[in-house]
């Protein structure tokens, strides 16, 4: 097993890409610590990493409060005495139907401060708590999400993919910094996958229209399909075990080949 006896906790654990960790991490020995909002679903998935001998806690856990932040660490530390793993993987791309896309010109600034909030000022929160116990041990690996919208944007999401920019910017530093502690900082760049994420621009099509959704950005992918939390998953793994033991201050595209698209000759 890659991960025996390992603690790791991630944002977001409840559902979609951090499920897809959470369960990962959990078939190769590690316990799991679930920091997320959504109560019913993050229960779902600890009974999920229960069943694959492995224990696990829920913690409710707004990432953008401090406050909330250094509860649950603390809540970490009292029942497993270690943080090993954190990743940084809670974001949204927008609060509402009508503004995960939006233009520079009419992107409200509160929705600019939610997105961001969440997507890049999370992740610095959850890392300034959990690095100093890292430091103790002089030994961490920490995952952060960014998106391949960061290198190759859609233009039509400037809060996102600033903050999704910004994550590699903040991966780079803590990289630089953290390497003589023996602590590992790297980052992940997802393309187009098929999770929960993109309820607030899908919630009002048909099963059939969401099937058509990700059909048609499969075909933008070299790869021809979009991606599942279970690649995501796989790359995380890599980044968490010591197969990556000289590997820190990366963003690894997990995109099916984007921003490469097919051409038609």
């Amino acid at each position: 097993m890659l991960l025996l006896n390992r603690v790791a906790i991630i944002t977001g654990g409840a559902k979609g890409i951090g499920k897809g960790i959470a369960l990962k991490f959990a078939e190769e020995g590690c316990d799991i610590v679930i920091a997320d909002v959504s109560l019913k679903e993050s229960y779902e998935t600890l009974n999920d990493i229960r069943k694959r001998g492995r224990d696990g806690i829920v913690i409710e856990c707004d990432i953008t409060d401090i406050n909330k932040i250094y509860s649950m660490v603390n809540q970490v530390i009292s029942k497993f005495k270690k943080i090993d793993i954190l990743v940084n993987n809670a974001g949204i791309l927008g609060t509402t139907v009508s503004s995960s896309l939006k233009s520079v010109a009419t992107l409200p600034e509160e929705e600019w401060d939610k997105v961001v909030s969440i997507n890049l000022k999370g992740a610095f929160l959850c890392s300034k708590e959990v690095v100093p116990y890292m430091k103790q041990k002089r030994y961490g690996k920490i995952i952060n999400m960014s998106s391949i919208g960061a290198i190759h944007p859609p233009a039509v999401s400037p809060h996102y993919t600033a903050a999704k920019a910004g994550v590699l910017g903040l991966t780079y530093d803590m990289a630089c910094e953290l390497g003589p502690y023996n602590i590992w900082v790297n980052a992940i760049m997802p393309g187009t996958v098929r999770t929960t994420i993109f309820d607030p621009i899908l919630q009002k099509k048909t099963e059939q229209e969401i099937d058509s959704f990700f059909e048609e950005r499969g075909k933008m992918v070299p790869l021809q399909r979009v991606g599942v939390p279970e690649d995501i998953a796989g790359v995380a793994l890599f980044l968490a075990s010591e197969l990556s033991s000289y590997v820190t201050g990366l963003a690894i595209p997990v995109a099916g080949g984007r921003p490469l698209q097919p051409t038609i000759f």
